[in-house]
């Protein structure tokens, strides 16, 4: 069977993700791990989500890689499986995805917002200390676009005050610091592999890391409505009975499978994303109304960064994106309001003005298409359209 993905070259637009070269490239290693798949008949929780379990704890060094069907419920499987009780307070940032809070109402807790660091767009430890409560018990910063948040000065403070130290390492695949992967900084962190992230399959998938094997258990068998067992084959004939009230999160083998073939490339299209990145650097250092860009991305044998997002700050945003828009280039806006002035969370009472550098960041980023299929040419119209939008000129 071939692969046949259609572009038209005569088209000049931007798509803010594209995957279609990539698996253009790939398809002979995805088909042959595909016809497995069917070959066997079993399509969830079988054989490549075991071996792709295998493959992401050697790439993290993990102790332990549970798979399930995306990163949110990764984050509620693990709240769960670390003992959260109804009501427990876990100390989230007030910029990120939806996900990083909402998890926590999921699992029966309640969310207790903390401003950033402007610098990493990631929960600040001094805005931390104030914010710890006597109902908090969970502290769950999140890794977010290109850097980690700084794990060190956090856990400082979440042993000063007895609290679990999570991690929403969604995005952060192959970012390191201090020699350890993103997730392995406390007692657990996860993975998403929605498409557009730095390892991404073709529709939802996550896991969860940890060096707790107990966590791990716990993790693998609520994935599973409380059964027992890493994968179904590991199950006897006579349903075991449930020990824990589970969910049905497995992981399906077609996506475990598309996700080990691009596994394979996944420190090039890492080094892809940074080149890519120095390239929007060098056409983008200037710039009037840019307020500010990605730093590089570190890379040294204990910490490393990796580019998932380019996120840049800018004057009048919405009115830029607008224009790029119109010529036919896709951005996203991250986030377009901070989580505690969102209105599924209206009930914890807060208002504009509480977490200011959030505020200001929901009020300024714009994300900027970044992929390892784009071209130093697509970043050149992309770049060129952002100067003639800031001074007036046509590009």
């Amino acid at each position: 069977m071939a692969l046949s993905l259609h572009r038209d070259s005569a088209n000049d637009s931007v798509a803010f993700f594209s995957q279609a070269a990539t698996f253009e490239r790939l398809w002979p290693l995805i088909e042959a791990r595909v016809h497995q798949v069917f070959d066997r008949g079993k399509f969830s929780h079988g054989r490549q989500v075991a071996e792709l379990e295998q493959a992401l704890a050697a790439y993290t060094g993990a102790g332990h890689v549970v798979g399930v069907n995306s990163g949110t419920d990764a984050l509620v499987l693990l709240l769960r499986a670390c003992g959260l009780r109804p009501g427990d307070g876990v100390l989230v940032p007030a910029y990120s995805f939806v996900a990083t809070a909402s998890s926590v109402v999921l699992a029966g807790g309640r969310p207790q917002f903390v401003d950033i660091d402007p610098a990493r767009h990631a929960m600040d430890p001094a805005a931390l200390e104030a914010a710890v409560t006597p109902a908090s018990r969970f502290v769950m910063p999140a890794h977010l676009f290109s850097r980690m948040a700084d794990t060190a000065a956090l856990a400082a403070v979440a042993d000063r005050h007895g609290l679990i130290l999570l991690e929403d390492s969604a995005e952060a695949i192959g970012m390191r610091r201090g020699g350890l992967h993103a997730g392995l900084h406390g007692a657990g962190g996860v993975l998403s592999f929605f498409p557009s992230k730095t390892l991404g399959a073709l529709g939802d998938a996550g896991a969860v890391l940890t060096d707790d094997p107990e966590v791990a258990e716990r993790v693998a068998a609520l994935r599973h409505h409380g059964r027992p067992g890493r994968t179904l084959d590991d199950f006897p004939a006579i349903a075991t009975p449930s020990a824990l009230p589970g969910v049905n999160s497995k992981m399906d083998d077609l996506q475990a499978a598309v996700l080990l073939a691009k596994l394979t490339r996944l420190d090039a299209d890492i080094a892809r994303r940074a080149a890519l990145g120095a390239a929007y650097r060098r056409r983008l250092t200037g710039v009037p109304g840019i307020t500010r860009l990605p730093p590089a991305p570190a890379h040294g044998p204990d910490s490393s960064d990796v580019l998932y997002v380019y996120l840049i700050e800018a004057e009048r945003r919405d009115a830029l994106a607008d224009h790029l828009a119109r010529r036919g280039i896709g951005t996203e806006v991250y986030y377009p309001l901070p989580l505690p002035l969102q209105p599924a969370f209206a009930s914890l009472g807060h208002r504009p003005g509480d977490f200011p550098h959030a505020e200001a960041a929901s009020a300024r980023a714009l994300a900027l298409p970044l992929y390892p299929d784009l071209t130093e040419d697509q970043v050149d119209r992309v770049c060129a359209e952002i100067r003639a939008f800031r001074t007036g000129r046509p590009s």
